[in-house]
């Protein structure tokens, strides 16, 4: 686990998957990271790659080979290494190095770089094609979950949800079926949204041009997760359709992805929302979490 820590805030975060696990603010003493526990869900903030979301008969098409793959894709579970670090910054890497042939066809380098600044932590993605002649197609996601509520004595209830849209930009909302994912309305206006476990009984909810986030109590704590030019974020928590409860977190994810529609052809090419990298060349991306 490598520690990373300024004045605010102490984060840490683990060499698998190169996942935050932790995030403490020093003055509040407030832990703001669901603490992976496995009855609801056994991750914390896990990185989503290749694919973000399920492929439709977990199966997908690429250099003219059927491949099958999980949902999320593998990166999650992979071993990073550390390749710089300071008091408060940390960068991993990993290289496929063939590793990863049988299920995904193109070599890269994935970095991801964690900064504090104040009271802001920001993860910075950096993916590298290293094919020479190859066309790569990839989704990378974050999956940060949110312990709920952060003080003792709160209530789910007690927070709210409410999301900035991307200014002249027309909201799309989407639904999941089975899964899958498929257009559900385009709404003309975005309320701010009280926590509840009816929010994610039909599973995330998904939408399209919002820049951020955020969750905050009654009381003025919560997390801002700002995420300007990301194509989608996800809002999930699990539901258990037995009790019609939801998980003691909320997860809010900002995605370079999207679930298969069911109408995808698995042509990884064709993929809602894949992103296209040039031989030799890079993606880069930045999003934000802000600690209040």
């Amino acid at each position: 686990m490598i520690c990373i820590e300024n004045d605010l805030l102490k984060v840490e975060v683990a060499e698998l998957g190169a996942e935050v696990r932790s995030v403490i603010h020093k003055d509040t003493k407030i832990s703001y990271m669901w603490n992976g526990d496995a009855a609801y869900w056994g991750r914390v903030s896990p990185v989503l790659f290749p694919i973000v979301g399920r492929l439709k008969n977990n199966q997908y098409k690429a250099e003219g080979n059927r491949y099958e793959l999980s949902q999320h894709g593998f990166l999650r579970d992979a071993a990073f290494k550390v390749s710089h670090t300071t008091k408060s910054a940390v960068t991993f890497t990993l290289e496929s190095n063939g590793s990863f042939k049988e299920i995904y066809p193109y070599e890269f380098r994935v970095e991801i770089a964690y900064q504090l600044d104040n009271d802001k932590l920001s993860v910075e993605w950096r993916v590298t094609n290293l094919e020479q002649a190859k066309t790569m197609y990839f989704s990378i996601g974050a999956h940060p979950a949110f312990r709920l509520p952060l003080l003792s004595g709160e209530e789910t209830a007690d927070y709210k949800l409410q999301l900035k849209p991307v200014q002249h930009k027309q909201v799309t909302a989407y639904e999941l079926v089975d899964g899958l994912i498929r257009e559900s309305g385009q709404p003309t206006e975005l309320p701010v949204m009280t926590v509840n476990a009816h929010l994610f009984e039909n599973d995330a909810l998904v939408y399209d041009h919002i820049e951020e986030v955020h969750l905050q109590s009654d009381n003025g704590n919560g997390v801002a997760v700002t995420m300007s030019g990301f194509p989608f974020v996800g809002i999930w928590s699990k539901y258990d359709k037995t009790e019609k409860t939801m998980a003691p977190f909320i997860c809010i994810e900002p995605w370079f992805g999207i679930a298969d529609t069911v109408e995808a052809t698995g042509e990884l090419s064709e993929k809602a929302g894949v992103q296209q990298l040039q031989p030799r060349s890079d993606f880069h991306s930045v999003y934000t979490m802000t600690f209040y």
